[in-house]
């Protein structure tokens, strides 16, 4: 019997080191919670720590190929989107010092538990393996779902067991799609899937049909796509105001670049089924997301539809399939990321012990009545990031959006186009419904504690660096766009 030889070149290990350094981080919290107790002070530290020395290592990075057994796909979609999933990690984390009464801060295993969550969404864009995106799914959601538990409000275990039955049929579905797709091409990789499945051109049409909606389904609830998006709204309102601003980042961008790296040969081989489905999906999902935007009576609500919209309008470049509208799902989500993650850190600013404007709502938009006059800035700023959500420029949301809508003209998906900018326009009005709230009508009597004038440092800081991307992104629109199409054209998209 040969003695097996363990090459240690095929490792690669710096392709996986990014990934290495969150979870060593993790357990590394987890063995000095067992030694002995630390502040929340000290796990923030530790995580921003971690997660600063991970882009670096991601940086750094200046090859591209496979790693870890060829497993690992380290490719310029796959730098990029965790670039954003660190960047955003890191903004998020620091928002846990101003938490004095939410105890979930307290306990090493939240942020613990908030490192493998993004160490499972490195591990979906960084594989074109069907079976490790899966693992990196699964391990994602499953921190997730503990993360919106912990919240001690009356909503969040509720909102945590519907986000995981919800959870559970999306990875059903996700596995027998990619079931189907082994049976086809005897591959877990999407590009030796691709390969096999254009080789015989198709000829099991029926079944790539069948998978590739299997695959829609799961990629669609991790998206909040039409109409596997109801449980949105629920799980973001009872889940802390930041965790929900990150929910409606991080998990989105893995779901995009899954779904980029899955659908990409489908629709560039011109199956005209998996085209429709995705076309139909991106479109009804950016409209009704709007629509019932529009109802909407309390604030988190409100932004949970409008962050549903948002997915709808970056799908329509994976229904593009252009290098150029490939591009703009990393500008779009880059500047999404500090909009979104500012008006939720505004709803966290603002919060209070107790539903005080109305029954069901913590942040119903009564409560927003009059904000300018008992505080000015705040008022401000979250009108700041209403308008950019909006599209009005020069914020940073209108040049994503206007270079979708550009991206789509070019590759004459004129009727796309039009509905984009039609479900922009309707968008506005619920946005400038916050706005007239806030600056226009008299504010409700309260006991002067449900806006808070000042924050912590930190706080300041993530809403300061927040404010400046917003109102300044007009600076760095063309090196952000030139750095997204830079690695989306290397990575051959």
């Amino acid at each position: 019997m040969e003695p097996i030889v363990f090459d240690l070149n095929a490792l690669n290990i710096n392709s996986i080191m990014p990934i290495i350094t969150v979870l060593c981080g993790a357990l590394f919290i987890l063995i000095i919670d067992l030694i002995k107790k630390q502040d929340k002070q000290f796990y923030v530290l530790v995580s921003s720590v971690v997660l600063l020395i991970s882009i670096f290592q991601l940086i750094d990075i200046n090859s591209v190929g496979r790693g870890f057994f060829d497993v690992i796909l380290v490719d310029g979609i796959a730098i990029v989107s965790q670039l954003i999933i660190l960047v955003a990690s890191l903004l998020f984390i620091p928002l846990a010092l101003t938490g004095g009464r939410f105890k979930e801060y307290e306990f090493a295993e939240y942020f613990a538990f908030f490192l493998f969550m993004i160490v499972g969404f490195q591990f979906m864009v960084s594989s074109d393996n069907l079976i490790l995106i899966f693992l990196g799914l699964e391990t994602g959601s499953l921190a997730l779902y503990a993360l919106i538990a912990m919240h001690n409000r009356q909503k969040s275990l509720e909102s945590a067991i519907k986000y995981f039955t919800m959870g559970a049929f999306a990875a059903g579905m996700f596995a027998f799609g990619s079931m189907i797709f082994y049976g086809l091409s005897g591959s877990v990789e999407i590009h030796a899937i691709k390969g096999v499945l254009e080789a015989n051109n198709f000829e099991n049409l029926p079944l790539v049909l069948l998978g590739s909606s299997f695959i829609i389904v799961a990629l669609g609830f991790k998206l909040s796509m039409v109409p596997f998006h109801t449980w949105t709204p629920d799980v973001y309102e009872g889940a802390s105001a930041p965790l929900a601003g990150y929910m409606s980042i991080v998990p989105k961008i893995a779901g995009f670049v899954v779904a980029l790296r899955f659908f990409d040969f489908l629709v560039a081989a011109d199956n005209d089924v998996v085209y429709t489905l995705l076309w139909i999906s991106a479109v009804a999902t950016m409209t009704i997301g709007n629509v019932l935007a529009l109802v909407q009576d309390g604030v988190k609500r409100m932004l949970a539809f409008s962050s549903i919209s948002h997915a709808g309008f970056v799908m329509t470049a994976i229904v593009m399939g252009t290098t150029e509208a490939h591009a703009g799902i990393f500008l779009y989500w880059g500047l999404f990321l500090f909009t979104n993650l500012g008006a939720f850190a505004m709803l966290w600013i603002s919060r209070h012990q107790s539903t005080q404007f109305d029954i069901r709502y913590d942040h119903s938009f009564t409560k927003f009545a009059g904000m300018v006059k008992v505080s000015p800035i705040g008022a401000v700023i979250m009108g700041v990031f209403m308008l950019s959500l909006a599209g009005v420029p020069p914020f940073a949301m209108f040049w994503g959006k206007i270079y979708l809508i550009g991206a789509a003209l070019a590759s004459d998906h004129i009727y796309l186009a039009i509905i984009m900018a039609l479900n922009s326009a309707i968008a506005i009005y619920y946005y400038l419904k916050l706005i007239v709230f806030m600056f226009l009508k008299d504010p409700n009597q309260n006991d002067g504690t449900v806006y808070y004038k000042s924050g912590t440092f930190s706080l300041k800081v993530i809403l300061a660096i927040a404010v400046i991307a917003v109102v300044l992104s007009i600076t760095a629109i063309d090196p952000l766009l030139s750095f997204a199409l830079n690695h989306v054209d290397a990575s051959g998209f």
